[in-house]
């Protein structure tokens, strides 16, 4: 299912506003076609998030059910967020890598807690340079980046990682052991990558938890996210990049604390990244 449609769909998005709207108006799907000289389908679309409505769009539906002043300023914010949702990832991919980075930098610098949860990758602020390059090279052939830009993207990655060493921020992240072991970069990228982050785990502004293959988890880690601060949650995907804010980030904090609960730290996460360290200079 598409991100976008994600979005419109989910609880209090525009496309239940919408649907809502026109039955508190007591209009029929056929009905609001007929009134909008729209097709049927394209009702139904829009009220069931597959079809993002257009300025115009909203327009004539607002209209056609007589909205409140209240409504109407509701349906246009939550419509030009959706719009918004893909603009600036967009903007940045055809800028090239390094813009991406340097968005992050400004981030990450204005926090004062960043939380990261990541599922089958190292999180970007304790990457190595060699397993950055390799990620930022699969970023190029998803996208169609630059290539020339990986170096100096790589390098930009590397420089904000300073800011892990600046004790007034908190850092939390949460990774599962599959980001320990599946291969994303060369085996000795990944042997200097797993070694880098038993040194980081034992920082103590940095919490760094591991949830181990075998332990029973009380909510699935169905995808990764960033938290900087407690208003701003941004979601990667494979098509783009979603940013949320205010109840949706509080959503994905909840989430970091179930997901950290989950985990094992200190002493613990180290063991589980040693074992790992163990079976990839068995199999090199």
């Amino acid at each position: 299912m598409d991100s976008i449609e994600d979005w419109l769909r989910r609880p209090g998005g525009l496309a239940g506003h919408l649907r809502e709207l026109r039955r508190n108006a007591s209009l029929t799907g056929s009905q609001m076609a007929r009134q909008l000289g729209w097709t049927q389908s394209k009702v139904s679309k829009i009220e069931t998030g597959k079809q993002m409505p257009t300025d115009e769009d909203l327009d004539g539906w607002i209209a056609a059910c007589q909205a409140s002043d209240v409504a109407r300023a509701t349906l246009k914010t939550l419509l030009a967020e959706a719009q918004g949702l893909h603009q600036e990832w967009k903007q940045q991919v055809r800028l090239g890598q390094t813009a991406i980075q340097q968005n992050y930098d400004q981030l990450v610098s204005r926090a004062t807690l960043v939380r990261n949860a990541e599922i089958i990758y190292i999180p970007g602020l304790l990457q190595t340079a060699g397993y950055a390059r390799s990620r930022i090279e699969e970023g190029v052939r998803l996208h169609g980046a630059d290539p020339g830009d990986v170096e100096s993207a790589t390098a930009r990655r590397i420089s904000r990682q300073q800011a892990l060493y600046d004790t007034s921020k908190t850092f939390e992240f949460v990774i599962t052991e599959a980001a320990l072991r599946l291969m994303l970069c060369p085996p000795l990228d990944m042997l200097a990558q797993l070694e880098r982050l038993i040194h980081l785990a034992d920082m103590p502004h940095i919490t760094l938890g591991i949830m181990p293959f075998g332990r029973q988890l009380s909510i699935a880690p169905q995808n990764s996210f960033l938290l900087l601060g407690s208003h701003l949650a941004i979601v990667e995907t494979f098509i783009g990049e979603y940013m949320f804010h205010h109840e949706d980030a509080a959503a994905y904090s909840a989430v970091m604390d179930r997901l950290l609960s989950d985990s094992v730290i200190g002493g613990e996460c180290q063991k589980v990244i040693r074992r790992a360290v163990t079976d990839l200079r068995r199999a090199m």
